[in-house]
């Protein structure tokens, strides 16, 4: 079976195609024919050494990948959620060893795998799991209520539509930033106000809202730069965990999608959203295996609008 893995870290270009044993669906499991994997920053962390003493305990190749998208074809005993053989499927992978969607088979537990959004072709599917889940996330970390106001950093990216998205159909008043490029993007995924980006977007915030937001969700990985956008009292979530200094009370959380792993009613919900028109899925561009690495090379190099996607 063929997969996208990396037998040594560095850059993209030690991602390779491989041959890895096929796999069997057990009791709760069911087994994906992959046919498409969205490629995101985490990638990264999979090839590059930065997670190189949590992979030593298993053998390259190490393969990357949290987005599949599929057709089941193998189902074990006692899977409860009602997917059945050739059911068209999405679910989000924690890469572990050779376990990572880059690859054309896998076996997940059954509550991580709902159906696709009717209407979407696997290409388009796959980049809704991992960051669906990881918007829907922080969210509910935020714990706004209807009327609140939410920053967004990062806005332009997979996780940052998500939550200006999400947040909107939870009720919620969204600024969000963006360069002057993508100004026409964000507005048309809900944002009732956008600044443009950069190290200084506290201070355009708060020229709209003075005593700052309720929330704030940090996809921009700003960090300390982005605090004084928040109330006192207010709410603060990061990826790539940061934490913040405690300081005028705000709430401090960080945002790790690993915590919504199996729940299943949770993607199932972003599946129900997506056919109703409420997130939109964005793909920026397909690659084969074989050109993994350059699919990995263009997304470090920022700027993709959408997800780029390898397609087996």
């Amino acid at each position: 079976m063929r997969a996208v893995g990396a037998m040594t870290y560095g850059g993209p270009e030690v991602l390779k195609v491989v041959d890895i044993p096929e796999v069997h669906a057990g009791a709760g499991q069911v087994r994906l024919r992959v046919h498409a994997a969205a490629v995101n920053p985490t990638d990264s962390f999979v090839r590059n050494g930065a997670r190189a003493e949590l992979q030593k305990v298993d053998p390259p190749p190490y393969v990357p990948g949290m987005d599949a998208a599929g057709v089941v074809d193998q189902v074990g005993d006692g899977v409860a959620t009602g997917i059945r053989v050739g059911d068209a499927v999405i679910a989000m992978v924690l890469p572990k060893g050779s376990h990572g969607a880059y690859r054309e088979q896998i076996v997940l537990d059954t509550r991580a795998v709902v159906r696709a959004p009717a209407g979407s072709t696997h290409v388009q599917a796959c980049t809704l799991p991992m960051n669906g889940l990881t918007a829907r996330r922080s969210l509910d970390l935020l714990g706004l209520t209807r009327g609140q106001t939410l920053a967004v950093t990062g806005a332009a990216g997979a996780y940052g539509g998500y939550v200006i998205q999400l947040a909107k159909a939870d009720g919620l008043t969204v600024i969000a930033d963006a360069s002057e490029a993508d100004e026409k993007l964000i507005a048309s995924l809900g944002a009732d106000i956008v600044v443009r980006r950069g190290d200084d977007v506290a201070s355009r915030i708060l020229k709209y809202f003075p005593k700052g937001v309720d929330g704030l969700a940090d996809g921009a990985v700003l960090s300390e730069k982005v605090i004084a956008a928040v109330r006192d009292g207010g709410a603060f979530t990061a990826v790539r965990g940061f934490k913040g200094v405690p300081g005028r009370d705000i709430r401090f959380t960080t945002t790790w999608v690993r915590e919504y792993n199996c729940e299943y009613e949770k993607l199932d919900r972003l599946r129900q959203q997506v056919e109703a028109g409420t997130l939109t899925l964005r793909v920026a561009d397909t690659y084969p295996p074989e050109q993994a690495g350059e699919a990995q090379r263009r997304l470090d190099a920022g700027g993709t609008r959408g997800r780029l996607v390898i397609t087996f």
